[in-house]
């Protein structure tokens, strides 16, 4: 049974913890093995075939195969193993962190040299703001 974490209460937040760690394990390990040159060379010569090899979930390899980071991290990607799917298929940090906030590299690069996004809107939840669920009656 999960714990109680103060974190869940803020929208948008996936805390790399234990859980985490336990959910996502074969989806990280998967990404390591792409630090080796033949395995990037198989994984991108037939994706699933690849992805088949290692014990995730369908729900897993979906995410990897739809490139949808914020999912796999839902599932228990840990960012800096999915980094290595990004550098698999050419692609910098920056483009990644933009794909998962919806903006282009160069407006996540300007967002970033302004000095990040505004805290409004990200708030716990019952704080004002837009994050913030609506109250329950």
């Amino acid at each position: 049974m999960a714990l109680d974490k103060a974190f869940r209460e803020i929208p948008g937040t996936v805390v790399f913890d234990a859980e985490q760690a336990r959910k996502g394990y074969w989806l990280n390990q998967f990404c390591m093995s792409l630090m080796k040159a033949e395995n990037r060379a198989r994984f991108k010569a037939d994706e699933r075939a690849y992805l088949d090899e290692w014990k995730m979930t369908e729900e897993q390899k979906q995410a990897v195969m739809a490139r949808d980071l914020n999912r796999m991290m839902a599932l228990g990607g840990n960012i800096y193993f999915l980094a290595k799917i990004g550098a698999t298929d050419g692609k910098s940090f920056q483009q990644m962190a933009g794909s998962m906030t919806g903006m282009s590299e160069e407006d996540y690069r300007a967002m970033m040299i302004r000095g990040g996004r505004s805290i409004e809107g990200n708030r716990k939840i019952g704080e004002t703001g837009d994050a913030q669920r609506p109250p329950k009656d």
